[in-house]
């Protein structure tokens, strides 16, 4: 069994939404955290699924969770990492350069990083569902 973290920053609370989905398709191996609540060490998790929406000119959240990831991205080198957040607006910028940052940084990166634009809708939680279950078997 894998330990597995699911951390995650939401404004509007569609990114919480896909991070309970997400650890839903993990299983009971998932543990959820918003990123102002983790208080833990990434190095104890065998497995991460980080979300974050797109703020601003679609980059990551800037006052809680880029300074959170940067402080720990030195850490996920060979690390097993799955990205995912929200949107409503642009076209997944923010997703493909966190994808290439993430990369960067050593870690293996699971798949595409999983994007909905808005709330997830049943479609959409179906799709965090199985990206959990995928992400588990990685």
């Amino acid at each position: 069994m894998s330990k597995i973290a699911v951390i995650y920053w939401s404004g509007t609370g569609n990114t919480a939404m896909m991070a309970s989905e997400i650890a839903a398709g993990i299983g009971a191996d998932a543990e959820v955290f918003s990123v102002d609540a983790f208080s833990g060490s990434v190095a104890d998790y065998d497995k991460i699924a980080f979300g974050c929406s797109a703020m601003g000119d679609e980059v990551l959240e800037e006052a809680e969770f880029d300074p959170f990831y940067t402080s720990i991205e030195g850490d996920l080198k060979g690390k097993k990492i799955a990205l995912f957040g929200s949107y409503g607006w642009g076209d997944g910028k923010w997703m493909r350069d966190w994808e290439e940052r993430a990369q960067r940084s050593g870690a293996n990166v699971f798949d595409e990083g999983l994007i909905i634009c808005g709330a997830p809708d049943a479609d959409g939680k179906a799709a965090c569902k199985e990206y959990g279950e995928k992400f588990a078997a990685y």
